[in-house]
């Protein structure tokens, strides 16, 4: 099959709030075909205000994959999404010549375009000290060792996200080698063509939109969806803008008005990482 003949992949995305969802559906709509949700929180049936997740009436508007299919209590990664995302696209491409990706999760794009670069398996070992470092040792500790060992990874990580860091770190261990070495492999030939699509606004703007939307979901009820799920309060998926900022306010040290701030702020903060990823990604 020539490259010119292969099904498309519209591969719509952007930093939070820019207006991902209306136009997607619009797409949708328009060329008759199914949207892929790439937003890795809007596959757990229970988080829905706080993950901007499409409404009822959006969701019957357009067919849509990946929302609302897993449970939190469910272990689901990237490589899970990555598998399961390339056969529900087979089948589509069966009776269309076109579908839709939409989100803001960039790791979860490159999966489903590209393929994840393959890393070393992590021995019990060498998981069990690093964790125990991360325990006892300063961040600053953990900067400098990776500053020593992989300065190029160094200076493109964010170094106040101690996952990234101990991610890198454990893989630099157990292989001997920079994690950086292990990035930007040969991506994986793939049987549909990406179209590639990041959608912007100013700054200013996009911030307004962000700050609105948290207040939206507050109205709709966001605390007591986050009081519902105090129960997983230890897992990964619950470590989200808009749920984590919430705890300290539930044990009674943060006021409400504080904890609104917060996930503004945050938000904020996870759009410009949003977008700086989308510059660096060398797709947009």
């Amino acid at each position: 099959m020539g490259k010119e003949s292969k099904p498309k992949l519209i591969v719509l995305t952007g930093p939070t709030a820019v207006g991902k969802t209306t136009l997607s559906i619009e797409l949708a709509q328009a060329l008759n075909c199914p949207i892929l949700s790439c937003d890795s929180r809007q596959f757990y049936q229970e988080m829905n205000i706080g993950t901007a997740k499409p409404s009822p009436e959006e969701l019957a508007a357009a067919k849509h994959y990946f929302i609302n299919n897993k449970s939190i209590k469910d272990l689901y990664t990237v490589g899970d999404y990555e598998k399961e995302a390339i056969e529900v696209l087979k089948k589509i491409y069966s009776s269309h010549s076109e579908a839709i990706l939409c989100g803001g999760s960039g790791l979860f794009i490159k999966a489903l375009c590209e393929g994840l670069d393959s890393f070393p398996t992590i021995s019990e070992e060498v998981a069990r000290s690093i964790e125990k470092d991360f325990q006892e040792k300063d961040l600053a500790e953990l900067q400098e060792e990776l500053a020593s060992k992989d300065p190029h990874y160094y200076e493109k990580v964010d170094l106040q996200n101690p996952r990234r860091i101990q991610r890198a770190l454990s893989v630099i261990r157990q292989s001997g080698l920079p994690y950086s070495s292990f990035l930007n492999q040969k991506p994986k030939s793939r049987f549909f063509e990406p179209v590639y699509i990041c959608l912007q606004r100013q700054r200013t703007e996009l911030y307004q939109r962000i700050n609105l939307r948290v207040d939206l979901m507050i109205r709709q009820g966001l605390e007591e969806e986050v009081h519902s799920l105090l129960d997983h309060k230890e897992q990964k998926v619950f470590r989200t803008v808009g749920y984590q900022e919430w705890l300290p306010y539930f044990e009674k040290v943060q006021s409400k008005e504080k904890t609104i701030e917060l996930i503004k702020q945050n938000s904020r903060r996870y759009a410009k990482r949003q977008m700086t990823w989308f510059r660096n990604s060398g797709s947009f």
